[in-house]
């Protein structure tokens, strides 16, 4: 697989951009609920547009689809070979309460996930990776941590804010977690999450709930990057799952060790 277009890159960040233009604009009448706690704006409807528009440019094929999480959520994978992954505004929470982390997850898959950018745009951290070519941040080869020692982690997750039928499996595992690791983060932003694994900042990430937009491009910068990907069962079922576990080699399997234990 080709590296990602450079032209892209621009691209993606002069959507991320306008919505940071817009953070300061946004007023109750442009904020409306999917469904409880789960919220979408007019900023989330008009960066997809955008991106839709954009990423046409740079399909590999004519016969390529786009599963997105505003426009075609459902969308059917069995009619297009070739598909584009986006979610335009991850964090859209925080976005609406004006705390700067939320991003813009874009993939691009063919059976496999074969191009992942994660944009965090308040701080203007990109994210990129290729199949087979590394991961990067602002051009720079990024891997995963090194640390081996379970008292030195830093382990992200997110709550599970909609789907609370785990809840009591997951809320087990967090105090197991608050008693052997340095410590525990939420940020609001899977995307965010995984690529912050990548970079070595989180040693693991694990998460249920999910949607593919939420985890396919960041699910490729943590491979690439070093790293490893699965279901809480250590499987593969990780992008339509809706369960994810991230890490080093050594954060990854003491996750999955524990989401043996507890799910």
């Amino acid at each position: 697989m080709s590296a990602v277009s450079s032209s892209l890159l621009d691209k993606i960040k002069e959507v991320g951009q306008f919505i940071l233009s817009e953070l300061n604009h946004l007023g109750g009448e442009d904020i409306d609920l999917k469904g409880k706690h789960d919220l979408v704006t007019r900023v989330d409807k008009e960066s997809e547009r955008r991106l839709i528009e954009l990423l046409s440019d740079f399909s590999p094929s004519q016969d390529t689809g786009f599963l997105t999480e505003e426009f075609n959520p459902d969308a059917d994978l069995s009619e297009h070979e070739w598909w584009w992954v986006v979610d335009p505004l991850d964090g859209t929470t925080n976005y609406v309460h004006r705390v700067p982390v939320f991003a813009i997850s874009v993939a691009l898959m063919h059976g496999s996930v074969k191009q992942g950018v994660v944009y965090d745009i308040y701080h203007d951290f990109m994210f990129y990776a290729s199949e087979g070519k590394g991961a990067f941040l602002n051009g720079k080869r990024i891997y995963v941590s090194k640390e081996s020692n379970v008292d030195n982690f830093l382990i992200a997750t997110g709550f599970p804010f909609s789907d609370l039928s785990r809840a009591e499996e997951y809320l087990n595992m967090f105090k197991h977690l608050m008693r052997e690791v340095q410590g525990l983060r939420r940020l609001g932003s899977a995307a965010i999450d995984l690529a912050y694994t990548a970079a070595g900042k989180f040693d693991g990430f694990f998460e249920y709930g999910l949607k593919p937009w939420d985890v396919a491009a960041g699910s490729l910068l943590v491979r690439e990057a070093g790293g490893s990907v699965a279901d809480f069962k250590g499987l593969d079922d990780y992008l339509f799952g809706r369960e994810i576990i991230a890490g080093s080699p050594s954060g990854f399997e003491y996750l999955k060790k524990l989401c043996l234990q507890y799910f």
